[in-house]
């Protein structure tokens, strides 16, 4: 018997000594072009160069300030720089990094950067986006430190976060769903990171449970409910106005505002056909969440003083009845960012005003 059972631990370690080796070699494999190029459209997907650019002449290069409720982050570098960018990380380092929030000395990283959603794309879908960055234009470049209040500068405290709202692992396939939806959902909660800014957070930067993709409060402006709401939600919006908004900055109901239309110029716009209509049959699907508030008519004076500054500062391209230019001048009734409860993304609009966004499929000439 004690021969039997030592011939079978001798062959387990074999098997495993096989299997590390092989992972191994899978690891250090030389990237293949289709590898590269899968890489850069899941990095187009993750809007990674709106992020991790300050300077337009750097892409990539990082330094650009992010401001949370927490205090301010600053992007890394992303090109292979050895000295201050990924060119010495492994990619068992970068696949950490993405996995699991960890960085390469040990330290967590801050949910600013989305490895809540990262986590949920496969080993090789991560090893393809280390083989794009690797192949961009090396800069040196080193951003400035986070500035978070305390004791969020210490980022041991980063444990007690993953803990709690942190849950590392890919994202199955729903087998009921098509493989269409499939590929959505994991563009959305994945590599998109949707929700970030879409989701409501709770008082420690957390998505709150139960309100997916129900609005939020963004650097000042309203990010859009993305579900099934009648009035301030994807209800009205069939796919293709889904799928032509997003590869446009318009469609027929609405235009993107400031900060979705730098997600359009620099991710969205650059998608493939087939991976942003995935995105819109996913959207699409989401059932209402949370009931939209009830409306209350406001008195008859306010009403009156507010068609008197409509139709002396907006009929002229808006029409007296509202219906606009429709992918010229966004049409006004039943529009999205009207009838949100907060009305931030509105005002600034009317502030400081609006410009539709120029991509290949919507030059503005």
């Amino acid at each position: 018997m004690r021969t039997i059972l030592a011939g079978l631990l001798l062959c387990t370690a074999f098997a495993v000594g096989d299997a590390h080796s092989q992972l191994k070699t899978e690891l250090n494999a030389e990237p293949t072009p289709e590898d590269i190029a899968r890489g850069k459209a899941l990095t187009d997907a993750g809007d990674c160069a709106s992020c991790h650019t300050a300077d337009p002449a750097k892409p990539f290069a990082g330094g650009k300030r992010i401001d949370t409720p927490f205090g301010a982050i600053y992007s890394p570098n992303l090109t292979p720089d050895r000295d201050t960018g990924l060119g010495a990380w492994s990619d068992d380092e970068f696949y950490r990094a993405l996995r699991f929030g960890v960085a390469p000395d040990g330290s967590g990283y801050y949910p600013a950067f989305p490895y809540p959603n990262f986590t949920k794309l496969t080993r090789q879908d991560i090893l393809a986006i280390r083989a794009y960055l690797a192949t961009l234009t090396p800069v040196r470049n080193t951003p400035r430190a986070p500035e978070l209040r305390w004791p969020l500068n210490y980022r041991v405290v980063m444990r007690g976060w993953n803990w709690l709202f942190f849950k590392p692992g890919i994202l199955m396939p729903d087998q009921q769903k098509s493989a269409e939806w499939n590929r959505g959902r994991y563009l959305v909660e994945g590599a998109g990171h949707c929700g970030t800014c879409h989701t409501p957070k709770n008082m420690f930067g957390a998505d709150k449970r139960g309100q997916a993709y129900g609005g939020n409060l963004v650097q000042g402006m309203f990010a859009p409910r993305l579900d099934a709401a009648e009035r301030s939600g994807l209800k009205s919006w069939s796919v293709e106005d889904i799928a032509e908004y997003l590869q446009s900055g318009r469609n027929g109901r609405s235009h993107a505002g400031e900060l979705m239309s730098e997600v359009v110029v620099n991710s969205t716009s650059k998608m493939s056909d087939a991976d942003v209509r995935a995105i819109a049959v996913y959207l699409k699907d989401l059932p209402a969440g949370a009931p939209e508030p009830k409306v209350t008519p406001p008195p008859s004076a306010q009403m009156a003083a507010g068609e008197k500054l409509y139709n002396g500062a907006c009929i002229a391209c808006h029409e007296a009845n509202g219906s606009g230019a429709p992918r010229i001048y966004p049409p006004l009734p039943d529009n999205a960012n009207l009838q949100s409860a907060d009305a931030s993304s509105t005002l600034r609009v009317i502030l400081d005003g609006a410009q539709s966004v120029t991509t290949a499929r919507a030059p503005n000439k």
